[in-house]
């Protein structure tokens, strides 16, 4: 990367990280982004995603052949952007900030160097839902390949897991806690059915590895001294298989003790991939399976997972550098194709 971008990557990133876009308010850096994009003369066209949320499509050209894509929305909670000569750190430093300025800057060089068939996609929604990806590929340029960016070490992702998230709900009734057969817990019978979930075994894809669940959120109740009537559990799962077969051991597991209602779904996902690129399975899910419409996938992305979604959010700045110049490369290399 040229030396004098340097800078520039950095401060673009530090700027972006110091606009909090927890998922669901995403707008003030939709705003920045819009007037940014524009200011580099690319074709900008707003989508609206839900009240006050908005994708981004930035192209130049009339049908570009690549699409860089990422999300700008975070988990919570906000934390502003710092620096020490190795790290850039704050929420979305990794996940996925860092990223979306280093596609800026190599859409930015590529268009100085003369080439116009490339175009920038940004989304909001990533974090939950993947709603911003699902009504993104509504509108389509007709792209042939699209690079959705998240922290893979700037290597391609050869694959990546299927995700299902799902909400259980149990009811039970309510009673005074000095007599509890007069009542019904929702909570035991919650915690009953996550314990019979944990014990399920789905197999082991041979590339994709097991399946793995997190409980994320537990609540219900209302006082120590309440027998509670309804309890709810948030579960996330990164699918080696097909979530659907996950799905059908959870219900089977479940067996009516409580409601099932699915908030995500997405299938395991099989990515192009480029001769004399590094490749690596990664773990976890993105918003690939809802952008069909964009092209071929790739995945890649500077930083590591592993310092994603954590306290102390940092990207390290030499990947930064390194993810610019491999976006360029790649651009070159698939516009060919």
């Amino acid at each position: 990367m040229k030396k004098t971008h340097r800078a520039g990557l950095f401060e673009l990133t530090k700027s972006l990280v110091d606009i909090p876009s927890v998922t669901g308010n995403e707008a003030a850096l939709t705003d920045f982004l819009f007037g940014l994009l524009a200011e580099e003369q690319f074709d900008v066209r707003s989508q609206d995603v839900e009240a006050g949320r908005r994708n981004l499509l930035a192209v130049r050209g009339d049908t570009p052949a690549v699409i860089l894509c990422t999300h700008m929305d975070t988990v919570p909670d906000w934390v502003a952007a710092g620096e020490d000569d190795v790290f850039l750190y704050g929420r979305g430093a990794c996940d996925a900030k860092g990223i979306l300025a280093a596609m800026v800057v190599a859409a930015r060089e590529l268009r100085g160097e003369g080439v116009k068939d490339i175009g920038l996609l940004f989304l909001v929604g990533e974090e939950t839902d993947s709603v911003g990806a699902k009504k993104a590929n509504l509108m389509s340029p007709g792209s042939k390949f699209i690079i959705v960016g998240e922290p893979t070490g700037n290597k391609l992702a050869s694959a990546h897991k299927g995700v299902l998230t799902l909400a259980l709900t149990a009811r039970g009734k309510a009673a005074h806690s000095a007599y509890p057969e007069r009542g019904e817990s929702a909570i035991l019978k919650l915690l009953d059915v996550l314990t019979d979930i944990r014990e399920l075994d789905f197999g082991r894809d041979p590339v994709l590895g097991a399946t793995v669940m997190n409980v994320g959120r537990i609540n219900g109740g209302t006082a120590s001294n309440v027998i509670p009537e309804r309890a709810e559990a948030v579960l996330s799962f990164r699918t080696g298989v097909s979530p659907d077969l996950v799905l059908s051991g959870i219900r089977s597991a479940t067996a009516g003790r409580a409601n099932i209602a699915v908030r995500t779904k997405s299938q395991p996902q099989v990515l192009f991939t480029l001769p004399g690129f590094p490749t690596e399975l990664m773990p976890y899910g993105t918003d690939i399976p809802y952008l069909t419409a964009f092209g071929r996938p790739l995945l890649l992305g500077p930083g590591s997972v592993l310092d994603a979604h954590v306290e102390n959010e940092r990207v390290e700045k030499r990947q930064l550098e390194e993810a610019v110049a491999i976006y360029k490369k790649l651009v070159r290399r698939l516009i060919e194709e």
